[in-house]
C-alpha cells in the first residue's frame, strides 16, 4: 500500500513507460551498432538504395502506434481518478506566494504545514497570490499547477501515517528552492485535536498580514536580511538616494514615500535597483490597508 491512493496507478504507468523506453533504447542502439559493423564501407564500398519494403513500413508504423496507445491508456487510467473528487472530502485551501505555502482550514484557521487525517479524502483548493507555482507531494504522486486567477484543485487519500515533503516544481523567483513545506498524516482523533487547538486568527499585526497576503515579504525581509530588495526593518525614517525623472536626490522614507512606492514603484527608484522589478499595487492595496502597513513599518526598528 502506498502513501496515497494514487501511488499504485502512477507507479504502474511509470514502470510501463520506462520499460518500453528502455527496450527501445537498448534495441535501437543494438540495431545501430549492428548496421555500423555489418555495412561498414570496407565491406560495402558501394552503397545500395533499398526502398519499397511494405512489410517493414507497416511494422514500424503499427508497433509504435500500439505502444503509444498502451502508454496513453495506463497514463489515463492513473490520471483520470485524480480529477474525480468524491463528495465526502475535507476541503483545505492552499495559498502559494513567493516563497512559502499556507494551508487554510475550515473556519479560517491557517498553518504552515499540511496536516490531514489518515484514510480520509482531502481536497486542496489551489490559489496563488503572485506568480505561477506548482504543488508537488512526491510520496503521494500528485502535482498540480497553482496559477494566479485560475481555479484549480487536487485531491487524495493519505494511507500511511508520517511526514512527507511538499515542493514547488515551477521556478518562481530567486528563492524558489526554499519553497518547501511538510504534509503530516495523523490519526483522525489527533487531527481533530490539532485543528481545535489551532488559533482562530493570526496574532500577527494587521500590517504584516497585509504584506504577507500581497507577497511583499518574498522580496523584502522583516529581519534586516537582504532577499531581493530593501529590508523593511529600520526602513521607516531612513534616508534613501533615489532617481526621480533621471535625477538623483535624497528622500526620507515617510508615509507619502511608502504610499508612492507601493502605488508607483518606478517613480522614485532607489539607486542600485532596476525599473520594472516591482509591480504597482494600486487597486490591490486599499488606502486603509496602506495606513496599516505604514503603522506596522514604524514599529520594526
Amino acid at each position: 500500500m502506498g502513501a496515497s491512493n494514487f501511488v499504485e496507478g502512477v507507479d504502474l504507468a511509470f514502470k510501463i513507460i520506462f520499460g518500453i523506453s528502455l527496450f527501445f533504447l537498448v534495441g535501437i542502439t543494438t540495431v545501430m551498432l549492428y548496421f555500423v559493423f555489418r555495412y561498414d564501407r570496407k565491406r560495402h564500398p558501394k552503397a545500395v538504395q533499398i526502398k519499397d519494403n511494405n512489410i517493414l513500413e507497416i511494422t514500424w508504423i503499427t508497433i509504435p502506434l500500439i505502444l503509444v496507445l498502451l502508454m496513453f491508456y495506463y497514463g489515463y487510467v492513473a490520471f483520470s481518478p485524480m480529477r474525480n473528487v468524491p463528495k465526502d472530502v475535507i476541503p483545505i485551501t492552499v495559498i502559494a506566494k513567493m516563497w512559502s505555502w499556507t494551508f487554510e482550514y475550515e473556519g479560517g484557521k491557517q498553518s504552515a504545514e499540511l496536516v490531514v487525517p489518515i484514510n480520509k479524502a482531502i481536497k486542496l483548493n489551489l490559489h496563488s497570490d503572485d506568480v505561477i507555482h506548482s504543488l508537488y507531494i512526491p510520496a503521494f504522486r500528485i502535482k498540480e499547477d497553482v496559477v494566479p486567477g485560475k481555479k484549480n484543485y487536487m485531491w487524495f487519500i493519505a494511507q500511511q501515517p508520517g511526514t512527507y515533503d511538499i515542493l514547488c516544481t515551477v521556478y518562481c523567483g530567486l528563492r524558489h528552492s526554499y519553497m518547501e513545506a511538510k504534509a503530516r498524516v495523523v490519526p483522525e482523533a489527533e487531527y481533530l485535536a490539532w485543528l481545535k487547538a489551532l488559533p482562530e486568527k493570526s496574532s500577527e499585526p494587521e500590517g504584516l498580514l497585509i504584506l504577507k497576503k500581497n507577497a511583499c515579504t518574498g522580496c523584502h525581509s522583516i529581519d534586516g536580511s537582504k532577499i531581493v530588495s530593501t529590508s523593511f526593518k529600520g526602513l521607516y525614517g531612513k534616508t534613501e538616494k533615489v532617481v526621480t525623472d533621471g535625477k538623483e536626490r535624497t528622500v526620507t522614507v515617510d508615509d507619502d514615500y511608502i504610499k508612492s512606492s507601493v502605488y508607483d514603484p518606478d517613480k522614485d527608484l532607489v539607486v542600485g535597483f532596476q525599473k520594472g522589478i516591482m509591480k504597482t499595487y494600486k487597486g490591490i492595496v486599499t488606502e486603509d490597508e496602506m495606513a496599516k502597513v505604514t503603522d506596522y513599518l514604524k514599529t520594526i526598528k
